[in-house]
């Protein structure tokens, strides 16, 4: 094996030309080792004493420096004066110098794919005193390429497709790699693509890595994924190369290369009778091996039909049958049709010699339902003429149960339609009679429902629209068109237009109105000339009005129309009398006042008479609430013996009224004068004080509150503060004695009641009430 070293002198020798070994320097002497010539040191004159351009090969280190080259000056006597400095890129990381010897070593390995090529300055230097012994001069190191990197893909899987049934040679895709080594050097670089799996399927262009079919007739249906392994080698290919590898999955795209076909040439489906039309009674579907748009398929009934019908559901194209009328098992009960199905998308290639259809029998059974009746006609129509009586005929309905067992109807209105109940229907024979006389002028047109209903099945009903129409009869006369405001002018002269009139009518002849005008009567006033288009001219017959004579006229204008039977009218026309200037406008309509002889107006003696009557009334009415005003007696009946309470309308003067009832004796009767009398009022005379003797010890209230303080004291919930306890408890011989007489005794005997008439006239009537029912007085 050759060393580095010598394998680097090697290429010097064989690189450089002969020209370059006199540029050995000849100051210098011996670069990198090379034995001298003749055993002398090759020379030059000049400065100038090294290569300006190095070659080195990458590799690895080692655990050594690696040996790079020695630098070697004339000045070098070898005693150790000398040293050798290296600069420049790398200098002392990836390059050192040795001082004295002038040995370079690479520190680590050098790789071209990091950098190519290093340019370097060496200098020569005094090691006492560091000054130049010979200029620096600049060389590169250029790094020779070696195969240390494999090619390598963009992506470990790449996707492709390809239509299915392809020729062979159709590209399917191209994958490509790359190798970081030098590409101008040598092979290691170069690239030869070749398939390690995917044959006989696939192959691939060695130059170029473009995969393509290999094999006639790929049908997706059968196999629609492969994967296939490519290979990239470099130096061309050769053994020892290095490679790289990728997998790349293709598929197969669908075409229009497979027809639809029915599984099932027939198919048989079974509905009721009563199903909707447009509702969907069953489904078919055909098989189509492609996919997407290549597998949409379009379903039609060959040559039509009337009943029934077939579109495709786009989602799971299957073909649905549909109805297209309405299904009658009486009728008929079994159908049967072909069905054609065919791919909407059609490719040319594959077309030719292929059927892209296929055909399938439908049999359609329908089975029987009970259904509602239903009638001969929707809706009903009908024309009846107003004014005609209660009870009179309006039309028939007619209804019949579709089933074979014909079953009987019965007839209702429905009475949400027939809110002012103007007809009814014979719930038997389904005959319309109106219940109350009709109107057209009200209501043109009623629109009720008649239901029918099964009588063994009432759930079966059907009901149907019956349009009345009212037709016209003339039973309205004609009136004005509005109401007219008409006035006449002082000054008109006769034979003047002063109103024109129309007239409607709410009847509807067949031929249109048709108005005659006319006046009752004779009228030496005013004049009516009928125009003969349904108007009328109000014309003067004379001339010179004058409010004071007559202030407004009333006109009765005969209208009358041409129908049969003829009805007319007569309206009123309101005429007034106004003061007008010379060309005919109105200025004043207010009607003069006419003095009377004693210089007071009809307007001033109602207003005077008008007056009295109201002074009149009321005096009456002060009269006669005078009389009424009676005091109501206190005790209405002297069989009224309840408590009666006498209100006193004398309201003490409070604390600071000394002279007033003195409250203090009702709270200690004790301190109470015997012959203390009342000082609120003044009685007639004076009466001896009757009081019972009060109880002097109230024993039974002292036990009482006793026994309540001892049960607060012993509480132990009670609260740890005085307390002030109320107790409503009178005890039994209370001072202030009762103040109802509920508990008086029983015979009104026990009692004298003779001081009451001492107590003066207030007093009178309880004294008559009680000492008049004494016994003793009544004997």
């Amino acid at each position: 094996m050759i060393g580095n070293q010598a394998l680097l002198l090697l290429m010097l020798y064989f690189l450089w030309p002969s020209t370059a070994l006199p540029f050995m320097p000849g100051n210098i002497g011996n670069l990198f080792g090379m034995p001298e010539s003749d055993g002398k040191v090759l020379q030059r004159s000049k400065r100038g004493w090294m290569w300006n351009q190095f070659f080195l090969l990458e590799e690895y280190a080692g655990n050594d420096h690696q040996y790079v080259g020695k630098l070697h000056s004339n000045a070098d006597k070898g005693d150790g004066t000398v040293k050798y400095v290296l600069t420049g890129d790398g200098a002392g990381t990836l390059f050192l110098i040795d001082e004295k010897s002038g040995d370079i070593h690479a520190t680590k390995r050098l790789d071209r794919e990091e950098k190519a090529m290093y340019t370097l300055h060496a200098k020569v230097l005094d090691r006492n005193t560091n000054a130049e012994l010979e200029p620096d001069t600049e060389f590169n190191i250029k790094i020779h390429d070696i195969n240390d990197n494999a090619p390598r893909f963009e992506k470990e899987v790449f996707y492709a497709s390809v239509p299915e049934m392809s020729e062979v040679g159709t590209s399917v895709v191209t994958v490509t790699a790359t190798d970081a080594d030098d590409q101008t050097y040598g092979n290691s670089a170069k690239l030869v693509y070749s398939i390690l799996q995917g044959q006989p399927y696939f192959s691939v262009d060695s130059e170029n890595g473009t995969i393509k079919t290999a094999l006639p007739g790929m049908d997706r249906e059968v196999k629609e994924h492969y994967q296939v392994v490519i290979q990239a080698k470099d130096m061309a290919g050769q053994m020892g190369g290095l490679s790289g590898t990728t997998t790349v999955s293709i598929t197969l795209s669908d075409v229009n290369d497979s027809p639809p076909r029915f599984a099932n040439h027939s198919f048989r489906v079974t509905t009721v009778e009563s199903t909707e039309i447009g509702g969907a009674i069953g489904r078919i579907k055909a098989d189509d091996p492609d996919v997407g748009h290549n597998a949409e398929m379009e379903y039609s009934i060959v040559g039509g039909h009337d009943t029934f019908n077939i579109i495709t559901d786009q989602a799971t194209q299957e073909g649905v049958i549909i109805i297209k009328k309405a299904l009658d098992y009486e009728s008929k009960r079994d159908y049967d049709f072909r069905v054609e199905v065919k791919n909407t998308y059609l490719d040319a290639r594959f077309i030719h010699g292929v059927q892209f259809k296929d055909y399938a029998t439908v049999k359609v059974t329908v089975e029987d339902v009970d259904e509602p009746p239903v009638f001969a006609r929707n809706p009903y129509i009908i024309e009846v003429h107003e004014d005609t009586a209660a009870g009179s005929f309006v039309g028939v309905v007619l209804a019949r149960d579709p089933d074979a067992d014909n079953k009987p109807v019965k007839y209702s209105i429905d009475r949400h339609t027939d809110l002012e109940r103007l007809f009814n229907v014979d719930s038997v024979n389904g005959t319309i009679t109106t219940m109350k006389s009709l109107d057209r002028e009200m209501s043109k047109w009623h629109n009720i429902s008649v239901v029918a209903t099964e009588i063994n099945n009432p759930r079966q009903t059907t009901r149907v629209a019956v349009f009345i129409k009212v037709l016209d009869v003339n039973d309205n006369a004609p009136e004005f068109a509005m109401s007219y405001d008409t006035f006449v002018c002082e000054n008109v002269k006769a034979g003047q237009l002063i109103q024109t009139i129309s007239a409607v009518d709410t009847d509807e002849p067949l031929v249109g109105h048709k108005f005659v005008f006319s006046i009752s009567g004779t009228n030496p006033n005013f004049t009516i000339v009928d125009k003969e288009d349904n108007t009328a001219n109000i014309l003067t017959r004379r001339g010179g009005f004058s409010r004071r004579e007559m202030s407004m006229y009333f006109l009765p204008v005969v209208i009358s129309d041409n129908d049969y039977p003829i009805q007319s009218s007569t309206s009123t026309l309101i005429i007034r009398v106004c003061a007008c200037d010379s060309r005919g406008n109105m200025q004043s309509c207010n009607p003069e006042v006419l003095p009377f002889s004693d210089g007071l107006t009809t307007g001033a003696l109602v207003a005077i008479l008008l007056c009295v009557i109201i002074l009149l009334m009321i005096v009456v009415l002060f009269a006669a609430l005078r009389r009424q005003r009676k005091k109501e007696p206190l005790i209405i009946s002297k069989e009224d013996v309840r408590d009666n309470v006498v209100s006193y309308n004398d309201e003490g003067g409070g604390e600071e009224d000394t002279q007033a009832f003195d409250i203090g004796t009702l709270r200690n009767p004790e301190v109470m004068d015997a012959n203390k009398l009342r000082r609120d009022i003044i009685p007639e005379m004076l009466f001896p004080f009757r009081r019972t003797s009060p109880i002097k010890d109230n024993t039974d209230v002292r036990d009482f509150i006793n026994g309540r303080l001892q049960e607060n004291d012993s509480d132990p919930t009670a609260p740890p503060y005085d307390s002030l306890a109320t107790y409503a408890y009178e005890g039994t011989g209370s001072l202030a004695e009762s103040l109802s007489s509920l508990e008086s005794a029983a015979n009104e005997g026990d009692q004298d009641y003779d001081y009451l008439s001492n107590w003066g006239p207030q007093f009178k009537k309880l004294a008559e009430m009680y000492i008049g029912r004494s016994p003793d007085r009544e004997t």
